[in-house]
C-alpha cells in the first residue's frame, strides 16, 4: 500500500469527523423523490448487502427511498455504464467496488473512463479477503505455504470468482510479490470458487472473509492470512499477508459515486449523510458483522484513493497478462 493511502486509512475517523463539520450550505430540496443505488452484481453477495444497508440508512436520514437496482454483467461494467449515462442530478448513484479500479486495465475497450466519468461521493468501507486453503494442503502457515508453492511450481491450483475478479487479482498480486507460480482456475462467481476449495478441486482461494469465515470456524477450510494491511477482528489469529510479503495489500474498498457533473451541493449532502452513518453505533455494529471497517472522508479524498487504486491494480493486471475483450 502506498504511504499516502495508508495514512488516509489510519486517519479515517478524524477525516469523517472533519467532513461532518465542514462543507457549504446544502441543497435543501434534495432528495424530493426516490434515489436508486446501482449495484453491478446480482443480489445476495456482500456488495449487494452493503448497498441495501446503505439504502436503508440513507432512506431513514433523508426521508426518501434509496432503492437498490442490480445491473449485473461484464464484471460490473454494465451497472457502471448505467450510472455514467444517467442524468447528473443525484438520483442515480453507483456502489463503487474494487472491480471499478481493476477493470480500467482489464477491459481494453470500455465505453467510459471510470476516473473521468464517475464523480466520487464518499469512501465507505474496507473489507479483507481471506487466503484460504483446503485442509489437505500440508502448509499450515503462510511461510509454509510460500515454501510449499516454491517447491511445487505450477502444481497448486488457485480458484477465483472469475477472470479479473478481486479474488483473482488479489491472488495475482500474491504471486507477483511472493514469487510463486500458482495455476489460476476461474469459476462463475464466488460461490462456485468457494465450493471448489471446499471440495478440494482447488487448493487455495482469496475469498471475501464474510463468505469464508463460517467454514474456517468449522474446520472445513484453513485461513492462512488476510489481505488487508492489518489483521481482521473477525479472524484475529490469521496474520496479514504483509507481515510476511512486503508491500502486499489487497483490501476491498467500497464507496459511492455519481455521474460526472453532479452538483457539488448534492455530492456534499450525500457525503455528509454517509459520513454520519459511518459513525452511527447501529451501522457500526452491522458493518462489523460483515467484517468491514468504516472509513469515510471527503469527496476529494475518495477521488485520490480512486486514482491510486486504479494505478495499483493496473500494474497487477499487466503482470498477470489478464484481458477480457
Amino acid at each position: 500500500m502506498r504511504p499516502r493511502r495508508r495514512s488516509f486509512i489510519r486517519k479515517a475517523a478524524a477525516l469523517t469527523a472533519a467532513a461532518l463539520a465542514a462543507g457549504p450550505a446544502l441543497a435543501d430540496t434534495y432528495p424530493n423523490r426516490p434515489v436508486r443505488i446501482v449495484v453491478g452484481y446480482a443480489p445476495g453477495g456482500s456488495t449487494d448487502i452493503l448497498a441495501r444497508r446503505l439504502g436503508q440508512w440513507l432512506s431513514e436520514r433523508l426521508g426518501q427511498p434509496f432503492i437498490v437496482e442490480n445491473r449485473a454483467g461484464a464484471g460490473s461494467n454494465v451497472g457502471t455504464e448505467v450510472v455514467v449515462n444517467a442524468p447528473a442530478d443525484g438520483y442515480t448513484l453507483l456502489l463503487v467496488t474494487p472491480a471499478n479500479f481493476i477493470n480500467a486495465a482489464l477491459y481494453p475497450s470500455m465505453r467510459f473512463n471510470f476516473v473521468r466519468d464517475i464523480a466520487p461521493v464518499a469512501l465507505m468501507t474496507l473489507e479483507p479477503n481471506a487466503m484460504i486453503v483446503h485442509p489437505s494442503v500440508p502448509a499450515k502457515t503462510l511461510p509454509e505455504f510460500i515454501g510449499y508453492a516454491k517447491a511445487n511450481p505450477g502444481k497448486i491450483t488457485m480458484a477465483s470468482g472469475g477472470n479479473g475478479a478481486s479474488s483473482h487479482i488479489s491472488g495475482e498480486m500474491f504471486k507477483m510479490l511472493a514469487g510463486v507460480d500458482l495455476v489460476h482456475v476461474p469459476h462463475r462467481g464466488a460461490g462456485p470458487a468457494l465450493a471448489a476449495v471446499l471440495g478440494a478441486q482447488a487448493q487455495v482461494y482469496f475469498s471475501p472473509l464474510s463468505a469464508a469465515i463460517s467454514y474456517v470456524r468449522q474446520g472445513q477450510l484453513r485461513a492462512l492470512a488476510v489481505t488487508t494491511e492489518k489483521r481482521s477482528t473477525l479472524l484475529p489469529e490469521a496474520p496479514a499477508i504483509a507481515e510476511f510479503v512486503r508491500g502486499y495489500e489487497a483490501g476491498q474498498l467500497y464507496g459511492v459515486g455519481a455521474p460526472r457533473n453532479t452538483s457539488a451541493d448534492v455530492i456534499n449532502r450525500l457525503n455528509r449523510e454517509i459520513n454520519a452513518t459511518l459513525v452511527d453505533p447501529a451501522a457500526l455494529s452491522r458493518l462489523a458483522e460483515l467484517g468491514m471497517t468504516p472509513l469515510g472522508g471527503t469527496p476529494a479524498q475518495f477521488g485520490k484513493v480512486i486514482v491510486e487504486e486504479t494505478e495499483k491494480w493496473g500494474k497487477v493486471v499487466r503482470f498477470s497478462g489478464a484481458t477480457i475483450d
